[in-house]
């Protein structure tokens, strides 16, 4: 029997090999298992955009793998910076095939909406949907012109069942829900896949910083009796940039442990 050499690359360790890659939020929890998980299969360049400081150290762990990297320091809603760092990327790197927009946490703290001022509206919608709109649109371009690209959003199953005084976040992210799909549906002619990852509670230092009995009650309400890893998210975004996913888009997976929404 003749074996497909496309399906044997794509299963390889090195199947993302030639590929240029942007995550941002790439030292956080959940960015950093993503990039990692990027260069560890391969990628030639992986690049890790973040508004902390903490950044910097991911283009060292990034090289050990093999991968080439750097790291810039910003906020992924900066409408002037961020066209130029993207430029950079390109000149230094090489087209961009796969962006992977994972800005976007929960306003701290929580409070109900009527508490709520414009700032913190603001704030919200900014950093889950606005800064994702902002990066892709540094991509597509390109990616439209290649016939070739990869796009994942990491939302939240907060955008699925609304958790009271996460209301702006949960209203962001369902708008991020949104934005996948229309994309993913203009983008489809062109073969760019544009997908989101929702994860359910995870082990990050967000989650971990919970009061106890918060992340006991988040716990229990897991099926599988567990909370997620980044890993499992990096996972799941590793099957959405990868030639396995090719037809693939539009979809929104949860990456939750089994919980099941009405």
């Amino acid at each position: 029997m003749q074996v497909d050499s496309n399906t044997i690359s794509a299963n390889a360790p090195g199947k993302f090999r030639g590929r240029v890659a942007v995550v941002t939020a790439g030292s956080g929890g959940i960015g950093s298992a993503i990039a990692l998980r990027l260069a560890r299969d391969g990628a030639q360049a992986v690049v890790c955009l973040d508004r902390n400081p903490a950044v910097h150290g991911m283009p060292d762990q990034l090289r050990a793998l093999g991968a080439e990297s750097a790291a810039y320091q910003l906020s992924c809603q900066d409408e002037q910076a961020i066209p130029q760092v993207f430029q950079e990327i390109v000149e230094r790197f090489g087209p961009v095939d796969i962006l992977v927009n994972g800005v976007g946490g929960g306003v701290r703290p929580p409070a109900e909406f009527w508490c709520a001022d414009p700032a913190t509206l603001a704030l919200a919608i900014d950093s889950s949907l606005f800064s994702a709109m902002l990066c892709s649109l540094q991509v597509v371009p390109g990616m439209r012109q290649r016939c070739f690209g990869k796009i994942v959003n990491i939302g939240s199953g907060v955008a699925l069942a609304p958790v009271p005084k996460l209301v702006p976040y949960g209203a962001a992210k369902t708008g991020l829900i949104g934005f996948t799909r229309g994309l993913a549906l203009e983008l489809a002619p062109f073969k760019v896949n544009v997908n989101i990852v929702s994860p359910g509670p995870i082990a990050t230092r967000g989650v971990q910083s919970l009061p106890a009995e918060t992340r006991e009650f988040s716990r229990q309400q897991i099926p599988m009796g567990f909370i997620g890893e980044p890993d499992d998210i990096a996972n799941a975004v590793a099957f959405f940039v990868s030639e396995e996913s090719r037809f693939v888009t539009g979809q929104n997976l949860l990456v939750n442990g089994g919980r099941a929404f009405n």
